[in-house]
């Protein structure tokens, strides 16, 4: 029990002293970021998939 209260309280200082927390308008930034690439991300799988399910649709109409 003691190594784990120790473990904690080690993680506690490491967190609270030596992480570099990023400041509140980078962190607004990356996750507008992440937002705009996964909004393209979806896009283009969605015509991806639009084109694959035309294509097989032309192919089993043959």
């Amino acid at each position: 029990m003691r190594r784990f209260i120790n473990y904690l309280k080690e993680s506690y200082s490491e967190m609270t002293n030596k992480v570099s927390w990023p400041t509140w308008d980078k962190l607004q930034s990356s996750a507008i970021l992440v937002m705009v690439a996964s909004v393209i991300f979806a896009v283009v799988i969605f015509i991806m998939d639009y084109a694959f399910q035309n294509l097989m649709s032309a192919i089993y109409t043959l």
